[in-house]
């Protein structure tokens, strides 16, 4: 078994989800008593915040690289970065280390493909991930059109990750908003969803959508394991 090397922190909450869920997948496939080979490195999400608040991406790629160096040090086969918005940086890492970075809109565009989604998809995530290219262009060099949300819900979706589901903060109100402007996108031709945020699946779930949503925690929690266990 490899050992996945796991940047987290950005935030804690999710990060339990993707040591949880790479866990449980080597426990499935494996039996007995089979759990993850990894190793996690843990920001203070603070320190990070404080980059993005600012866009300064070039310290977020320092801290990114420098956290994925010492994980590579310490012995790690792969490196994730547990957070969507971080992904800002993958290309800086990935030229930058000898291991593989399994990138989360990569495997994320492989999971919408296998579903058969090949014109539209709705994006939601942070301000960063929804306007930015870094996720996106994995979609738009394959010919899926990315639709994100209007001004207003883009802000709305922005805060209630930083002030809400980043602390854990899960309100039902915030949850209808959500699905409002998931059935927008919907009515605009999205056929699935992208949960582009590794809290959003705190608060929605498949069962909340009628279309088909794409939780990236696990999906690429998933590619980790599938590498992980490969030949």
């Amino acid at each position: 078994m490899k050992t996945i090397g796991l940047i987290g922190g950005t935030t804690w909450i999710s990060t339990v989800d993707y040591y949880r869920a790479v866990n449980e997948m080597v426990n499935e496939r494996l039996g007995h008593a089979h759990s993850a080979r990894c190793l996690l490195y843990s920001f203070n999400f603070q320190d990070i915040s404080d980059h993005i608040n600012r866009r300064d991406w070039e310290s977020v790629g320092r801290e990114f690289l420098s956290a994925a160096k010492t994980l590579e040090r310490a012995g790690a086969d792969c490196i994730l970065f547990c957070a969507n918005t971080a992904h800002v940086a993958a290309d800086l890492v990935r030229r930058s280390i000898s291991v593989p970075l399994i990138h989360i809109g990569e495997a994320t565009l492989a999971e919408v493909q296998k579903r058969g989604i090949t014109k539209k998809i709705g994006l939601l995530g942070t301000r960063y991930t929804m306007e930015m290219d870094f996720i996106k262009e994995k979609f738009i060099a394959e010919n899926i059109e990315v639709l994100i949300p209007g001004p207003d819900e883009r802000e709305f979706i922005h805060h209630s990750i930083f002030d809400e589901l980043g602390k854990n903060i899960l309100k039902e109100s915030t949850k209808q908003r959500y699905q409002d402007i998931m059935a927008s996108l919907a009515s605009q031709g999205a056929e699935g969803i992208i949960l582009g945020c590794t809290e959003i699946p705190l608060l929605i779930k498949q069962s909340d959508v009628a279309l088909p949503v794409f939780d990236t925690t696990l999906i690429h929690a998933k590619a980790a394991v599938d590498f992980a266990l490969s030949e």
